[in-house]
């Protein structure tokens, strides 16, 4: 049954629409955007702000109702950053959504105000899954406008262009624009003994096992990074590789690449500066962690998480694929 996993597009057609941050429906209308667009953006009645306290959303509260967006009179107090103001885009409705940094730190805000992180928006389903797609795009373009404020090539000040999607040198005109960091995560499957490698990453929380994961390299396809890093930290060697879903990742501008691998080897040699540990998991093992909590150990990543993801969609294959030969 499980041979299936590398010849179907089953349980799901597109399973990153089942992931944290993927919700974004956004008309960027990044073809047609000029100068002036953010100015424009404010001036039309019912645009909607996002506010950040570096890369915290910043949420109103009043005990019961939590509520992330901010018309421009509401920010005063937050002393807003106008000037750094991102234009994230156009909701189908034509109201414009626009990202502003402010100038209060977020462990000095007023009580009616809950900073947060992205992973707890999603963790804690703070707000709902458009919404968090429109998050993740904002931090991301904060994060690469603030890092970006001097040039590359001659070390002058660069200007904001086009709502924050450019950025050109004042000396040299040297144009940059935003970036994003591909990651390939993966689930490696040992098909003949039905079971798949998990690892603990140093800085993960106590118990928890997730995918392997890590930054591909320039010069690099998905499929040789993804072999590069099993091999890296576990010491296993992957044969086939597919595709299974993405994930937009704000930490800072990630793009996560979920990946099924499959294994050709089976011992397993720690790379322990990597890793903590790392070991192979049967279907009802990988089971029992999904349903977990951190209370019980071992456990998987959220609900959220690309990790859980994969690690779900492989429990279902057999569900999806009975009676096909």
């Amino acid at each position: 049954m499980t041979r299936k996993l590398f010849e179907t597009d089953a349980p799901h057609p597109e399973p990153g629409n089942l992931t944290a941050f993927s919700g974004n429906r956004l008309d960027r209308r990044a073809e047609y955007r000029a100068d002036d667009c953010i100015s424009e953006a404010l001036a039309i009645e019912g645009t909607h702000i996002l506010a950040f306290a570096g890369a915290k959303l910043i949420l109103k509260h009043d005990e019961q109702v939590l509520d992330p967006l901010f018309a421009a009179y509401e920010l005063a107090e937050l002393k807003p950053d106008f000037d750094n103001a991102i234009l994230l885009g156009y909701r189908e409705n034509g109201e414009p959504r626009v990202a502003i940094p402010v100038d209060v730190p977020a462990e000095e805000l007023a009580g009616q105000y809950k900073p947060t992180d992205a992973r707890a928006l999603y963790r804690e389903a703070l707000i709902d899954a458009e919404l968090q797609g429109e998050v993740a795009q904002a931090i991301s373009l904060l994060s690469w406008n603030a890092a970006n404020r001097f040039c590359g090539k001659c070390g002058s000040q660069t200007e904001m262009k086009i709502g924050g999607y450019k950025r050109v040198c004042t000396q040299c005109q040297h144009m940059m624009f935003p970036r994003t960091d591909p990651v390939v995560i993966m689930l490696t499957v040992d098909q003949e003994n039905d079971r798949c490698l998990l690892g603990r990453s140093h800085h993960f929380q106590e118990g928890m096992y997730s995918c392997l994961a890590g930054f591909v390299e320039p010069g690099e396809t998905i499929e040789h990074a993804v072999r590069r890093e099993t091999v890296e930290e576990s010491g296993i060697e992957v044969g086939r590789v597919r595709y299974h879903a993405s994930q937009p990742w704000p930490m800072p501008h990630s793009l996560m690449i979920g990946c099924y691998s499959e294994a050709i080897s089976t011992e397993i040699t720690i790379d322990p500066q990597e890793m903590s540990d790392v070991r192979w998991f049967t279907r009802d093992e990988v089971r029992h962690m999904l349903d977990a909590g951190p209370d019980m150990k071992p456990f998987g990543p959220a609900s959220g998480a690309i990790a859980y993801r994969l690690m779900k969609d492989w429990i279902d294959w057999p569900d999806e694929q009975s009676g096909v030969a």
